[in-house]
């Protein structure tokens, strides 16, 4: 059993927004498992986790770079929000986003790639001894078509193609490359606000579906019905689940009358030529990121003892 910390408990009141209390019993029932205790508190009606899951944040800048019929987005952390204005972690970083097209997003590829005669890496580490700042090349990714377009999409941007939210849309077809780019272009704006976590329902991981399943069903069964009431509770769930994290399934933010298939099946249907949604990436800065650990004992004393 592991040990059940103040920080332990910070940890999953930041992550659910349960009380301090409900917390401490949820990880006492789940053996100090931090998951455990989120699906636990979730089941008993007390978590607030998916509202709060994308908001803890770290600082610095994402990076997007578009070429042809390729793309390449790039997040580059900072402690805080004045380094990722200054110019020279701004140029940097702009570096970085190019060599990431080139060595078609692997993370650890870009890193040792050469950079002026030294490595990436080594080039941050320079950077880091001169602004006094720690920095984190975290992640990058790729996309790309045969024939049809690749669209960026830059939110909040603080320079051009740098910002708080990147996004990439990757559209295979042969159809007019004005027409594309302008779906693209709403596509990623639409993914930018909604944040899907996955492309269509076949692709959704099977292992989170089932956690998913697990809970409503106890949901149903907590609630009192019958079991064929109960089953159909979790059928309905499953179908909204599927509306907020499938994109293709989600209420297009620009028409929410209609789904996000409707309106890619619509341009394709207008420009006379098949459209896919080959692919999509999104990076909001820190996101999963933990914030900087604050004094909570003292709190935890005056709710709590035995800690």
């Amino acid at each position: 059993m592991a040990e059940i910390t103040a920080s332990l408990v910070k940890e999953l009141r930041e992550k659910t927004g349960a009380g301090m209390m409900e917390c401490k019993k949820a990880l006492t029932e789940t053996a100090g498992d931090l998951e455990g205790a989120i699906d636990f508190l979730r089941k008993k009606g007390l978590s607030v986790a998916e509202k709060k899951a994308g908001r803890i944040a770290n600082q610095g800048l994402v990076a997007v770079a578009v070429d042809g019929k390729r793309g390449a987005l790039v997040e580059l952390n900072s402690e805080t929000d004045f380094v990722g204005r200054n110019a020279e972690f701004q140029a940097f970083l702009g570096d970085v986003v190019q060599i990431a097209l080139d060595k078609k997003g692997d993370i650890d590829a870009v890193k040792a790639a050469d950079k002026g005669g030294k490595s990436v890496e080594a080039n941050l580490t320079d950077l880091i001894a001169k602004i006094g700042e720690n920095m984190s090349l975290r992640q990058s990714a790729y996309v790309d078509v045969e024939n049809g377009v690749v669209v960026p999409y830059m939110h909040s941007a603080v320079v051009p193609n740098q910002g708080k939210i990147g996004v990439l849309v990757a559209l295979e077809s042969s159809a007019d490359e004005g027409a594309l780019k302008e779906l693209g272009h709403k596509l990623a704006m639409h993914i930018a606000a909604v944040a899907p976590k996955f492309k269509t329902i076949d692709s959704v991981d099977a292992e989170a579906l089932a956690r998913e399943k697990a809970i409503y069903m106890e949901q149903a069964k907590n609630s009192g019905k019958p079991a064929n009431i109960a089953e159909k509770m979790v059928e309905g769930r499953i179908r909204k689940y599927y509306e907020e994290v499938v994109l293709m399934e989600q209420a297009f933010i620009m028409d929410p009358d209609k789904k996000v298939k409707d309106v890619i099946a619509e341009a394709a249907k207008t420009a006379g030529s098949e459209i896919s949604l080959k692919n999509f990436v999104r990076y909001n800065l820190g996101e999963g990121l933990e914030k900087k650990e604050e004094d909570f004992a003292a709190e935890v004393a005056k709710a709590s003892s035995g800690l």
